[in-house]
């Protein structure tokens, strides 16, 4: 059985995380497979877009396999490494499409690390959220204690890493964690229309763009401000009027379809 599966709808590939027996948890195999599904998909120029998801409705990911990490801890050592191979997160991040999140279940510790590095997050009435770090005594190294900060507020990450209480799916998007809930039934048909929707963006435009957003949103405002105007010159000046009419109608169009 493959521990990480792609299946695909057009040019939307589906990623699952599939160990549902372990609620989906991140074996140093899984998080090896999983940085080959995304280089794989990377590669794929048939690839326009991706939704990350987990098999089952228990679990995203429980996180680290804490059995494996509790037989050798060696393997704690190599899950902060700087290799996609051992760093699921580093494995996502390095995607230059589009990674829609479709929270199936608990998304715990590493697992929530795992989901912040979605670029979207969509989750279904069963999703839950939990940073355990604290209370099994790792500190993170996937980028949890800088991120979920930024996201939610730095008085909301404490109380949820100090404590290492469940987040439920509503309080999750009343708080600015998940784009939006969903029945159970319906995550992954949702995630897959907006994956569809982003996949007809052009590839260069896309890949563009998402870099800018997370560029500059690692960096201080002032400095993300320049690097837009910076990188809108540079990008604008080489754009013909007859192709923004063109798709300025698309535009139009796609916006009356829409409404």
């Amino acid at each position: 059985m493959s521990l990480v599966t792609i299946t695909r709808d057009g040019p939307v590939a589906i990623v699952t995380l599939n160990r549902p027996e372990a609620m989906n948890a991140l074996s140093k195999a899984l998080r090896a497979d999983l940085a080959a599904v995304m280089r794989a998909v990377e590669a794929d120029d048939s690839v326009r877009a991706i939704v990350l998801t987990g098999a089952g409705e228990r679990a995203f990911t429980a996180g680290l396999d804490l059995k494996e990490l509790g037989a050798d801890t060696s393997n704690l050592g190599a899950a902060n490494a700087t290799e996609a191979e051992a760093n699921p997160v580093l494995a996502i991040e390095s995607c230059t499409k589009p990674v829609i999140g479709a929270i199936n279940g608990v998304a715990i510790t590493g697992g929530f690390e795992v989901a912040l590095a979605c670029d979207v997050l969509i989750g279904s009435t069963n999703a839950r959220f939990a940073d355990t770090h604290a209370r099994v005594g790792i500190m993170p190294g996937w980028g949890l204690s800088q991120k979920l900060s930024r996201t939610i507020g730095i008085y909301r990450a404490r109380e949820l890493s100090l404590s290492g209480n469940f987040l439920d799916a509503a309080t999750a998007e009343r708080w600015g964690l998940l784009n939006r809930i969903v029945a159970p039934e319906e995550l992954l048909p949702t995630a897959v229309r907006l994956a569809q929707d982003m996949a007809t963006v052009e590839s260069h435009m896309s890949r563009a763009y998402k870099q800018l957003i997370n560029a500059g949103y690692a960096t201080s405002f002032g400095d993300g401000m320049a690097l837009e105007a910076r990188l809108s010159r540079e990008a604008n000046s080489q754009v013909e009027a007859g192709d923004v009419e063109a798709r300025r109608k698309a535009v139009m169009e796609r916006g009356r379809e829409q409404g």
